[in-house]
């Protein structure tokens, strides 16, 4: 998990890289950075604090034991399960914080290529249901699921939703998956309408239709959290769906740096700016 979590880390990191440089080539200046370029600048903060939360937690433990297996612990073991309970909960928000952040990255690009027409409409719908969701699954963290909020750290824990965060997977699942799909669709119209060649329509279709990939991951997470108990296997899963997302976000963004590096014709269209 270590090494995979922090190469995945650096792709990230480098990816975000090549959108900043694609950026300041496109806008002209890094003083014309928008809101969303500024975001995702802070996104490889949290990314990188999910990394070693994660990591943490995969060194320590936590609350998450099987039956009678908490009264088995030396107090060492004990004073790291509560530890790596924490880092638990840091994890989470971290996750939790870099998935939104990345939505609303997607949907302030989606805002300005939908400037006057319809979709825009869908797009300030989407914006305000991510909104909702994420206000949702933070009251419901720490102050529905898991009462008193101490128990996220107590080993062993009186209530088992403190430590399994069943409840707390799928409300995040149902905002989370639901918002990426609608925000799937959004780009499709906008290129089929659009009056750019054919074979440029199928490349741009795919690129933007990477999203499906964070939506398998997505899917895998909450598939490995439900059905593997007391297992740590859904850490690389929690580190594979925020890559993925970091991934899919930045790579259509890469574009003016590719065709300056390898001196390619424009597929950036002005709207985009």
């Amino acid at each position: 998990l270590a090494i995979e979590s922090w190469v995945l880390l650096s792709i990230g990191v480098f990816l975000i890289s090549c959108r900043m440089a694609s950026r300041r080539i496109q806008l002209g200046s890094f003083a014309k950075f928008q809101l969303d370029d500024y975001i995702m600048l802070f996104t490889t903060l949290t990314f990188t604090g999910v990394i070693v939360s994660t990591n943490q937690v995969a060194n320590n433990g936590s609350n998450y034991l099987p039956p009678g297996a908490a009264e088995l612990l030396t107090p060492e073991e004990m004073d790291s399960a509560v530890y790596g309970s924490k880092m638990s909960i840091v994890l989470e928000q971290f996750n939790l914080f870099t998935l939104w952040q990345i939505k609303s990255c997607i949907l302030l690009l989606y805002g300005r290529l939908t400037v006057g027409l319809k979709e825009r409409v869908a797009v300030k719908f989407i914006g305000w249901y991510c909104l909702l969701g994420f206000t949702v699954i933070q009251i419901t963290y720490w102050g529905v699921w898991c009462r008193p909020v101490q128990q996220y750290w107590q080993v062993p824990v009186d209530e088992e939703q403190c430590a399994t965060y069943v409840h707390h997977m799928i409300t995040m699942s149902v905002f989370n998956i639901s918002s990426d799909l609608m925000m799937l669709f959004i780009p499709l119209p906008l290129l089929i309408n659009s009056s750019l060649p054919l074979k440029r329509k199928l490349v741009l279709c795919v690129v933007f239709g990477l999203g499906i990939f964070v939506i398998l991951a997505a899917v895998l997470n909450r598939y490995f959290n439900f059905t593997e108990n007391y297992s740590l296997i859904f850490l690389n899963w929690y580190v594979g769906e925020v890559s993925t997302a970091v991934f899919v976000a930045n790579i259509p963004l890469c574009w003016p740096l590719i065709r300056q590096v390898f001196s390619l014709d424009d597929w950036v269209t002005k709207r985009s700016r």
